[in-house]
């Protein structure tokens, strides 16, 4: 009954934990310029007699409505946003029904493996937890592509309107000739204006796909300059200058904070690699964390301890530009 109950502990302690590294990986926390641009861009969202431009969305009529696993994700973890913001053509529905397959099969295995039958809910719980990591990176990926790529679409737009271009021509020789993601979300934008939507409407969508706080000075900048008036080329040059600017400084921080991620890759990976040499090297010795209940707890204060130092780490590196 005992292994029981430390068996639960250890696997509700370690939901818990990747569900707030999962939770900070979304980044629900804004500086107060993009709290500011938000302001400046935002428009409201009931546009047409009152109804949700949202629910103006055409939907496959074969689509059911969303499960509990698919509202608890998009609730929590705002899935269908990071689903489109990683690039990712894969329905939600789909989506949860992949991270519940991981976590069954992992689960199962384990059950039938000849291993402490504790380590199945510890388990299932991180390959439940596996693609929500794989949809953040690529949306950072992503995004960071995205980044290097913007000056020189600024640079670009910014010589198209000097030569006579509007706005929108310019959008569209973007998404020719640039590569993506960027111009797929240019030309998504000036495919957008084509079907009738508003340039102030399209430009917020953007900036809701990439959360870019240089693509919101972009368009703010365009947005004020549609209002109040001013040389839009010029306004371009200086914002690419500065997203150029930015994206050294963002360089150099990440050269010096360098010594700081390998020593945590080092700290993370020595004790799973001690654990695995010493399994070799005498089993015995290490099952005693398995069959012992002063091991099992010392397993589990280790596991706790790993996710925290983690989390540690990962709040020093992390410098925002």
């Amino acid at each position: 009954m005992m292994v029981l109950i430390i068996a639960a502990s250890v696997g509700i302690c370690v939901a818990a934990i990747i569900g707030a590294v999962a939770v900070m990986l979304r980044g629900d926390e804004t500086s107060v310029a993009e709290d500011r641009l938000s302001t400046l861009t935002a428009k409201s969202r009931k546009d047409i007699d009152g109804v949700d431009s949202n629910a103006l969305t055409f939907r496959n009529p074969l689509e059911g409505t969303a499960n509990v696993l698919e509202e608890w994700m998009t609730r929590q973890f705002n899935m269908k946003v990071m689903l489109e913001q990683a690039g990712i053509k894969m329905p939600l529905s789909k989506f949860a029904l992949m991270c519940s397959g991981m976590a069954g099969l992992g689960t199962i295995g384990c059950l039938f493996a000849p291993i402490p039958f504790f380590i199945a809910p510890i388990v299932g719980v991180t390959l439940f937890f596996l693609p929500f990591f794989w949809v953040s990176m690529m949306k950072k990926k992503r995004i960071g592509k995205f980044n290097q790529q913007l000056p020189e679409a600024l640079e670009m737009l910014s010589r198209s309107l000097r030569a006579g271009h509007s706005l929108g021509a310019g959008f569209g020789l973007i998404a020719e000739e640039m590569p993506d993601p960027l111009a797929r979300e240019f030309g998504r934008c000036f495919e957008e204006q084509n079907f009738g939507v508003s340039l102030e409407q399209s430009l917020e969508s953007m900036t809701q796909r990439i959360p870019n706080l240089d693509l919101r000075f972009f368009a703010t900048a365009v947005i004020l300059q549609r209002q109040t008036g001013g040389d839009l080329a010029e306004i371009l040059d200086k914002i690419g200058n500065l997203v150029r600017a930015r994206y050294r400084l963002a360089g150099q921080i990440q050269a010096l904070t360098g010594e700081g991620r390998l020593s945590g890759i080092v700290l993370l990976a020595l004790p799973p690699g001690l654990f695995t040499a010493m399994l070799f090297l005498n089993k015995d010795y290490v099952m005693k964390l398995f069959t012992d209940p002063m091991g099992q707890w010392l397993l589990g204060g280790a596991i706790v301890m790993q996710f925290l130092g983690a989390l540690v780490i990962r709040k020093i590196i992390d410098i925002k530009v």
